[in-house]
């Protein structure tokens, strides 16, 4: 797989309304530049992506209480099933302990998240850091993963990647870690 020219994103990251409350408005979104919508399978967790440029401030506004974070690609490749429709998102938002982000980011570049790419179901694996330094308690790092099932993250392809002693050694340096699986949200394509 070759990796994909970096496309850095801005993040919305918002609480998805609750039952009874009015949903997000996609067609307004996608006029101020979202192009994908992921809401969390488990949970009120909710992100939706756009490119520099969009309209930061309708956003906002149409995304009240949302935490706007502007990544900065770090990677983008192609997953083993890159022609298939790819309806789930798996995040791991992470940041590392200062002294072990060299080996950390060594890992992602060069096991990790290739070794993801490359299991069948993974349409595609992006890597961003957060490059707002008011991000708050919100991770800096963010690995993202296209996927065609939920499903994948079990398969023993997926299990191998995750077991390797590298993997081991860097996972105990992850801190503020969310993992989460999304469902993407209808009427708005994923390109992230």
């Amino acid at each position: 797989m070759v990796d994909a020219a970096p496309a850095d994103v801005l993040l919305a990251w918002f609480t998805w309304p609750a039952e009874g409350q009015p949903a997000p408005d996609l067609p307004a979104l996608a006029a101020a530049g979202v192009h994908a919508v992921y809401r969390a399978v488990d949970g009120s967790d909710a992100r939706a992506y756009a490119r520099p440029g969009a309209d930061a401030q309708a956003i906002a506004q149409l995304l009240p209480g949302a935490v706007l974070l502007r990544l900065q690609s770090l990677m983008q490749r192609d997953g083993a099933s890159a022609e298939a429709d790819a309806p789930f998102h798996y995040v791991v938002a992470t940041d590392v302990v200062p002294e072990h982000e060299a080996d950390f980011n060594a890992w992602y570049e060069t096991e990790h998240a290739p070794g993801l790419a490359a299991v069948p179901g993974t349409v595609h694996a992006a890597r961003y850091r957060s490059s707002d330094a008011e991000r708050g308690s919100l991770p800096r790092y963010h690995a993202c993963y296209d996927l065609q099932s939920p499903d994948g993250l079990t398969s023993a392809p997926w299990l191998a990647v995750r077991a390797t002693d590298w993997s081991s050694r860097v996972r105990p340096q992850f801190r503020n870690t969310h993992r989460t699986m999304y469902r993407r949200v209808a009427g708005l394509r994923s390109t992230s």
